[in-house]
């Protein structure tokens, strides 16, 4: 009895392996998750990214529904939203930046120009649209890391609790707009 045993175990793992294979043939790779869906903003306490002298925490954002937008002036994917989310803001939709700081690495570098940065966002938002009520710097990305951003743009659509509902990976435009944020606003309208 034993040796049959032994003998169906290649065959057992084989099957186990096929069957996580074959779910992957049907899973969307642009759909990454982050595993905090449903549960609450993470703690965070940062720096506004235009103002020395002013810090935002998560405690401050509850009582309102807001987008979290992760983004940088180093990504195209996060020009080409802009506008649209201008044209949301407009429509009152509050959206809040964490500027996602690509090039900084705290165990290498050291020295970091804000200046340059500023000066930097201060002209792509001239351009293309500014949709930030404010833009948080997470210089070391500890709220990035927390929410499992893997880079920019990443969108996460947090209700008046303060709990992330909606989290999605690249662009905003109408036709994502329309299929996975819209529906859920609309529920979190008083």
């Amino acid at each position: 009895m034993n040796r049959k045993l032994l003998a169906l175990l290649p065959l057992l793992a084989f099957v186990l392996v096929c069957v996580f294979l074959f779910q992957g043939l049907f899973s969307n790779p642009r759909e990454i998750q982050t595993g905090r869906l449903g549960q609450p903003m993470p703690a965070f306490d940062l720096p506004d990214l235009m103002q020395d002298s002013k810090r935002w925490q998560d405690s401050q954002l509850k009582g309102e529904v807001y987008l979290l937008n992760v983004w940088g002036t180093w990504c195209p994917t996060c020009l080409a939203e802009l506008d649209y989310l201008t044209q949301l803001r407009e429509q009152g939709v509050k959206i809040i930046g964490l500027y996602y700081v690509q090039s900084y690495d705290a165990d290498f570098d050291g020295e970091f120009d804000i200046s340059a940065l500023r000066e930097e966002v201060t002209s792509m938002l001239s351009r293309a649209g500014d949709p930030y009520q404010f833009n948080m710097l997470d210089l070391h990305r500890t709220l990035a890391l927390d929410l499992g951003v893997s880079g920019a743009p990443e969108t996460f659509l947090v209700d008046s609790k303060g709990t992330i509902l909606l989290h999605h990976t690249g662009d905003i435009n109408p036709r994502v707009w329309r299929a996975k944020f819209a529906p859920l606003m609309q529920e979190l309208q008083p």
